[in-house]
């Protein structure tokens, strides 16, 4: 899969907040539980999710998380920048240093028109609309994100 198992987690969480009542505080167990996820693993995701500005953290008994914004304002993209780093869009498929239209590794011309398709096709999808495909029964939450890109047009 193109993305890592870290960013699945960050995407399915998120995809469950959005189906929730908006302000509604989610204990990360509830999440991990419905995701079949390590909660301390999903814990780490969800705070780095706060630093990013996805996620409100609320502390003690009526604790959780819950979405800093409506889900029609969150895209896939803004998600995998933050848990997958610049690296996803700015890096070489090959993990060369130096890989640009002028230095070029032998994948660059072929990957370039790939990786494009990709950035576009995560920016279209908004929480909103996942959190409703998985809410009408059309998708099991943890089908996500394989189910997204399980639409990419790739150029032949």
């Amino acid at each position: 899969m193109i993305l890592s198992r870290t960013t699945q987690y960050a995407i399915q969480a998120l995809i469950y907040m959005a189906t929730q009542p908006p302000g509604v505080a989610v204990l990360n167990r509830t999440i991990a539980d419905h995701l079949n996820s390590p909660s301390t693993y999903l814990a780490k995701i969800l705070q780095e999710l706060c630093k990013g500005n996805l996620l409100y953290s609320f502390r003690g008994k009526q604790g959780g998380f819950c979405l800093r914004e409506n889900s029609d304002k969150i895209n896939l993209m803004q998600i995998v920048r933050l848990t997958e780093g610049p690296e996803f869009t700015e890096g070489c498929v090959l993990g060369l240093k130096v890989c640009s239209d002028k230095t070029a590794c032998p994948m660059h011309t072929k990957w370039w028109p790939i990786k494009q398709e990709i950035v576009k096709l995560l920016q279209n999808q908004t929480l909103e609309m996942l959190a409703a495909m998985v809410a009408s029964g059309e998708y099991q939450l943890t089908d996500f994100p394989g189910a997204v890109l399980g639409d990419l047009k790739l150029p032949t």
